[in-house]
Parts: C-alpha cells; sequence; structure tokens
C-alpha cells in the first residue's frame, strides 16, 4: 500500500463529542458498541439520534457491535434460535437508520473444538449448517441493504472453522473479522498460531480487526502498547491484503484511542 493505513475505533455515542476533531480529520472508521446490548436494541432511539447529532457532518465508515450475549450462532433449538435472530433483525433496523455498513456477531467455536471437532466426521459440517440456518434471514436481508456481517474470532484456535462458515454461506453479506487480543490469547494459552496467522488465514475474505494489546493471559484490551503483541507482524500481514478491512482500535479505555493509533503511528505502521 502506499499510505498508511488509517485506522479508527470503537467508541461510544457518549464518547463522540470528546474525539470529534480526531475523529472528523481523517474520516476514521467508526464502531458504535451500545447495540450489542438486548435492552439498547429494544428501545434504540436515544442513542440512534444521539449518534446521528454527533456525527453529522463525518465521512467515514461506521460499523456497530451485534449482539451475542446469552446465545451462540450455532444455537439448534429452534425456539431459542428465533429469538437470536430477532436479535440480528433488531440490530440491522439500527444499521439501516444510522447507514452503517458492517455489524459484528461472535464465532462460536472454541478451544474444546479445536480438539474435539473432528470425533465425529460430520461434526463440522453439522456446526456451519447450524451457524447458517440462524445467519440466513439475517444475511439475505444485510445482503439487500448492503451491510456486511464480520464473523470475530471469540475463543477460536483454528482459523479455517470461521473461514468455512463464511465459504459455505458463499454471501457478499458475510465476512472474516480478527481481533488479534482474542487471536493473542488462544496463542499463548491454547498453542493456536500466532496473531498475524489469523490474519493472513483470513486473507481478502477480511473485512474487519479489532486492535487490542494484551499480555496474551487474559482478553485485556489494552491500549496498543501496554501489551506485547507484535505490531509489526500484524502490519505486515495486513499489507498482503487488498479487501481494506475496517481497523477499529478496541479497548477498555476510550480516553487511550488517540494515544494508541499514536504509538502505530510512532513506529510508521499506520496513522
Amino acid at each position: 500500500m502506499s499510505e498508511l493505513p488509517i485506522v479508527g475505533a470503537q467508541l461510544s455515542v457518549l464518547d463522540l463529542d470528546r474525539h470529534r476533531d480526531w475523529l472528523f480529520e481523517k474520516d476514521r472508521d467508526l464502531e458504535l458498541p451500545e447495540f450489542c446490548m438486548a435492552d439498547i436494541l429494544a428501545s434504540p432511539d436515544a442513542c440512534i439520534d444521539m449518534a446521528r447529532s454527533r456525527l453529522d457532518g463525518w465521512q467515514g465508515r461506521l460499523g456497530i457491535h451485534g449482539p451475542f450475549s446469552g446465545f451462540e450462532l450455532d444455537v439448534k433449538d429452534k425456539e431459542i434460535r428465533a429469538v437470536v435472530q430477532k436479535r440480528l433483525d433488531q440490530a440491522l433496523d439500527v444499521c439501516g437508520r444510522l447507514g452503517a455498513q458492517q455489524m459484528v456477531i461472535h464465532s462460536p467455536f472454541d478451544h474444546w473444538d479445536h480438539h474435539n471437532l473432528d470425533n465425529s466426521t460430520r461434526s463440522r459440517t453439522t456446526r456451519v449448517s447450524a451457524c447458517l440456518d440462524t445467519l440466513k434471514p439475517a444475511l439475505a436481508r444485510a445482503e439487500d441493504m448492503g451491510v456486511t456481517m464480520v464473523l470475530e474470532n471469540i475463543q477460536d484456535c483454528d482459523p479455517e472453522v470461521r473461514a468455512a462458515v463464511v465459504r459455505a454461506a458463499d454471501c457478499p453479506a458475510l465476512r472474516l473479522s480478527v481481533d488479534v487480543g482474542h487471536a493473542h490469547w488462544a496463542h499463548v494459552i491454547c498453542g493456536a498460531p500466532p496473531a498475524d496467522r489469523y490474519i493472513q488465514a483470513a486473507g481478502e475474505a477480511l473485512g474487519h480487526v479489532h486492535l487490542q494489546d494484551s499480555d496474551g493471559y487474559a482478553d485485556r484490551h489494552w491500549p496498543l502498547g501496554r501489551g506485547n503483541i507484535q505490531w509489526f507482524a500484524m502490519f505486515e500481514a495486513l499489507k498482503g491484503i487488498k479487501s481494506e478491512p475496517h481497523l477499529i482500535v478496541e479497548i477498555n479505555d476510550f480516553s487511550q484511542v488517540a494515544e494508541s493509533v499514536a504509538h502505530l503511528e510512532r513506529l510508521g505502521l499506520a496513522q
């Protein structure tokens, strides 16, 4: 790439004013986290109105974090699946009202699967089918809306399992997300590949990256530079990918977002 990539952030609607100049100066990518919560999805008007007002004039790419709490996408109970599909539909309503282009959803695969998925010859295809049964109506609607759902690694130890869901869906509305902190945890604790290999494995299916720092022991969401993630390797992997993924700093302390990007800038990796 000819220029350093521009990095955006996950910011609460309550923090948008504080970061307005930083966000607007380069029309950075933005992800709003509020809409992962069922209570807010049930009554989203206040958050939507606040976001619209505070983002007036901003021309960046907008995403939301979709719902995940209390369920997995590969749910097999049809009554529970209906509730999951309702939550996804509510989140797509929000995308439509905000003009959001992207929604993050969570992978259901974990380190238990890494050792047990191949106990049966049908286990992998059964799990993929269960995910797609849940996602089918949301993906059809998302494609019509021009919204991309990105499947984020959570406890995944093998990047291939999420990629299999995306391939089987064969839909432009479903792509991959890599959370580098989650991948780093899986590498240190579970013996998974290092985080840059998750990015390489995603390839042109990569639509989104969560940037956070960690020591690998837990899901820290520290400001960038506080942990031991190998940022040079991470951005070297990104150089080979032309799909222009949203690059989102996702840390617990919103006040350190700009400094996290400044850390990457000092390393000569991003702006």
